[in-house]
């Protein structure tokens, strides 16, 4: 690009700095004013008083290029700033509008320039524009990466909380699914279950796919994988929770888990303290208290 508009866009933000961030700072207050509450008014202003000193300073380099070291430290700014409203649930155009609000002050302060001829004009508005737009893509990629990364955190947060592992008995351990199993969900229940069976000694492991909603050739890969690696830990596996209509799904896919299976939760914990050489009996009924005489 042009130097010499990289030059005109630098000289106008330090000659007009004033009038471009209170035109800038009424767009910001605008703006605010439809999503109240996340970002004070005054916070934005600052940041963005910010923003115009460390775009200035960038520009007078002569270097046009948003991503060129020259920038790098506005790029720091804008990025710690987009994560931050990433956090604090601003949406990517909410996110977007703080850097691209700051065209139109631009854009009025190059037109009440006296002597600036129309090439020129045009070369500055151009840079402008370039650098704006540019700037704004960053905010908004870092904005979506922060988001992403958020998104996955929770997700693995929720795929932990949703697979807990229950000490049932001495020995006997329980883990209830609920949802679809896929390859990742897998890989946590598994790390689960293995940990617990170290941590408690557990000689069966119970899992429960009552909260299941279907199982196909794919899930029941995944529970076989969960399986075998309980075996390898020394832990025997019981599945229970198979309803009717799974049961038949199973039959007409011709799918086979090859471990035992029982209908309830209560039945597999049955079978479990027989394994162990427990029972559970019913206790037998207090003696009546005779009234005295």
């Amino acid at each position: 690009m042009d130097r010499s508009g990289t030059m005109l866009f630098a000289d106008l933000l330090g000659r007009a700095k004033t009038r471009i961030m209170a035109d800038w700072s009424a767009e910001l207050e605008r703006a605010n004013a439809r999503v109240p509450g996340r970002v004070s008014t005054q916070e934005l202003v600052a940041q963005g008083r910010e923003v115009l000193e460390l775009l200035q300073s960038a520009a007078s380099s002569g270097d046009s290029d948003p991503t060129s070291a020259a920038y790098s430290r506005l790029r720091d700014l804008l990025a710690e700033m987009s994560r931050a409203r990433a956090f604090q649930g601003f949406s990517p155009t909410e996110t977007a509008t703080f850097v691209f609000s700051l065209k139109k002050p631009v854009f009025d302060a190059f037109r009440t320039e006296p002597d600036l001829s129309p090439d020129a004009m045009s070369a500055g508005l151009w840079t402008a524009t370039t650098l704006i737009d540019g700037l704004g893509l960053f905010t908004m990629e870092v904005f979506q990466k922060s988001r992403e990364e958020v998104i996955i955190r929770q997700q693995r947060e929720i795929s932990e909380l949703s697979t807990p592992v229950v000490k049932l008995w001495d020995g006997v351990l329980a883990l209830p699914l609920i949802g679809t199993l896929d390859s990742e969900r897998t890989q946590v229940v598994m790390e689960n279950l293995l940990q617990s069976i170290v941590d408690h000694t557990a000689e069966i492991a119970i899992i429960d796919i009552t909260g299941v909603p279907t199982v196909d050739t794919l899930v029941a890969q995944h529970l076989l994988k969960t399986v075998a690696a309980a075996r390898l830990m020394g832990a025997d596996c019981i599945i229970s929770g198979i309803r009717p209509q799974i049961a038949q799904t199973m039959v007409h896919l011709g799918v086979e888990l090859n471990v035992v299976s029982k209908a309830t939760l209560a039945d597999a914990l049955a079978l479990a303290l027989q394994r162990i050489g427990r029972r559970v009996v019913s206790a037998s009924p207090a003696p009546a208290v005779r009234a005295s005489a």
